[in-house]
């Protein structure tokens, strides 16, 4: 979805580990709704940076801390804060999911599970999907701790998917439920304009598989009604809804599942 304005200033790791430890960061919540019955099914977990005034999208500053320590000790705390914020409404609504994007490099070494145990997360593991991107599959030690969660319960997505012969093979590494087709796709969906070439694909591979898809990046209702006649089953995107707050998303949860 489009971020908000920021400054244009970069940060360092120094800057980025110095706003966890003053507590600058924040999670917020993009819903993820139904196409088919327009219902909300549950959200992404969206880290954000209050830094001088503006709030600063996880892009300006997740690279910096790619395999660092930060990397983990952020997952770590994004799934602290969840258990904490979401927790309990998760627990009163087991039809809903929160998605949280994993770096590989954190795979495979205990301290996921952990930390879901830890949080209480781990008891609420079939209502837990993790993102992982193609360009960030792990190695074999952490593709078998995914295969692994996935035997336990846990939903694996594949991100950023450009339906390509890579994203496919990719697919077959991991016991992956559910891929999010990259908001650049989506875009290319506008009315008076050719069919994308990769729409006729993402048909085929729906009816001849049991993935299930969400769209990432919606943003008009031509694109929901055409994704939602290929057969995609999930979306989100400023159509929908901003990022919420926990409170704000419970609210628009009761809002769109009150028909």
């Amino acid at each position: 979805m489009t971020e908000r304005a920021v400054n244009a200033d970069s940060p360092t790791i120094e800057d980025v580990r110095s706003a966890m430890d003053r507590g600058e960061l924040f999670v917020e919540y993009q819903p993820i709704v139904s196409l088919v019955t327009q219902r909300c099914a549950g959200a992404e977990a969206l880290v954000r940076w209050r830094r001088e005034g503006t709030v600063w999208p996880a892009s300006r500053f997740i690279k910096l801390i790619e395999n660092t320590p930060l990397s983990g000790r952020l997952t770590y705390w994004v799934i602290d804060t969840i258990a904490r914020e979401l927790g309990a409404w998760l627990s009163d609504h087991a039809d809903l999911y929160i998605s949280i994007n994993v770096p590989p490099e954190i795979l495979g070494r205990g301290g996921l599970e952990y930390a879901a145990v830890r949080s209480g997360l781990r008891a609420r593991a079939g209502q837990i999907l993790l993102e992982i991107t193609e360009r960030g599959v792990p190695d074999q030690l952490g593709l078998t701790a995914l295969n692994m969660m996935a035997e336990q319960g846990v939903r694996l997505a594949l991100d950023d998917v450009f339906l390509t012969g890579a994203n496919l093979a990719v697919l077959s590494r991991g016991r992956f439920e559910v891929i999010k087709i990259d908001r650049k796709l989506i875009a290319q969906l506008r009315e008076h304009a050719p069919e994308p070439t990769w729409l006729p694909g993402l048909r085929s591979l729906l009816v001849h598989s049991q993935l299930q898809v969400i769209a990432e990046g919606v943003e008009s209702h031509y694109q929901a009604e055409m994704l939602a006649r290929a057969g995609v089953q999930m979306a989100q995107g400023y159509l929908f809804s901003t990022s919420l707050t926990a409170r704000a998303l419970m609210e628009f949860r009761e809002q769109t599942n009150a028909t």
